[in-house]
């Protein structure tokens, strides 16, 4: 994975910034389609999960990063996103939990729309009515591919928080991944969201009871399926999608994730029989979703007007 992310990271100089951000961000996303299915497969409470998916990438990363010198400031800042990244992931995995991996991921499509309403507020920007179009064009789409039913309300709920707080990590990353190499930015994160995860565990347990035992150590395939995760759908996604984050706007970065749900949701029915037939609007969800991502790739791309 090491030599992987150096071989991104090293593309010719002459090739354009934001198309190696293009590259390095349909990667990660590529990597992101597997994320749901891990959250299904491994057995644990999503407390657990959590927390030793941020363990086993932070010794990960340790191992190639060591501890680098940054700011007492930077080091908070990039502490701060690492909570924000944590609290999402318990929620994401809760919400699949409580639903089904489908319901999960198409909640998390919410994140663009999330994502063109916070990012003005923060930077103290003007509102772009078109991002805000582009996001909703996305949330037609979701809504095509699977139908909200009420048995999975609850599940539904936890997912859309879920979604608004991860906006607002990809948000704070770009900001505070800023003069820091990509490694360094997710070692201190993974290492200050573990320290912030194992900190709020009892309250969430508080407002969420779990029926399952917390703080079981991970065995047999539990094992091998966390370390698949933390290598290959953390570290290796995290990297690209900060490496992508330093090259194009968080809102691109979070519309393209979009995608994310198709691959899963394909894979999910593949691998778990999730039962839903693939009909027409399953494929008019699709191209929806395609079509929103296309028009903002088009419209990043033109705008920064690059020659290879």
């Amino acid at each position: 994975m090491h030599a992987i992310i150096e071989v991104i990271s090293t593309f010719p100089t002459r090739m354009n910034e934001t198309k190696k951000g293009f590259i390095q961000l349909h990667l990660s996303v590529m990597l992101a389609g597997f994320t749901g299915l891990f959250g299904r497969l491994i057995t644990l409470n999503e407390v657990d999960i959590v927390w030793y998916r941020m363990l086993f990438t932070s010794l990960i990363l340790l191992v190639f990063t060591g501890l680098p010198r940054v700011g007492w400031h930077k080091f908070v800042e990039l502490c701060g996103c690492g909570a924000l990244l944590g609290f999402h992931w318990i929620l994401f995995y809760g919400s699949i939990k409580a639903s089904n991996v489908s319901i999960g991921v198409i909640c998390f499509s919410l994140i663009g729309f999330f994502t063109a309403l916070f990012e003005p507020l923060i930077f103290k920007k003007r509102l772009s009515w078109t991002e805000l179009l582009l996001s909703l064009i996305t949330v037609a789409g979701v809504l095509c591919i699977f139908s909200l039913d009420a048995r999975y309300r609850y599940g539904i709920a936890i997912g859309v928080v879920s979604s608004a707080v991860c906006a607002l990590y990809a948000i704070c990353n770009k900001k505070a991944s800023v003069g820091v190499r990509s490694r360094t930015v997710l070692m201190y994160q993974m290492s200050g969201g573990l320290m912030a995860i194992s900190v709020i565990i009892p309250l969430y347990l508080l407002v969420f009871p779990s029926q399952q035992p917390i703080m079981v150590v991970p065995k047999d395939s539990n094992l091998w399926f966390m370390l698949c995760h933390a290598l290959f759908c953390t570290v290796g996604m995290y990297l690209l999608q900060i490496q992508a984050l330093k090259r194009l706007s968080a809102f691109t970065v979070n519309l393209t994730y979009n995608l994310e749900p198709c691959y899963t949701i394909i894979l999910a029915f593949l691998v778990f029989g999730e039962g839903r037939e693939i009909n027409f609007s399953f494929y008019i969800g699709i191209s929806l979703i395609l079509l929103s991502v296309l028009l903002q790739s088009m419209r990043a791309w033109k705008k920064s007007a690059f020659l290879v």
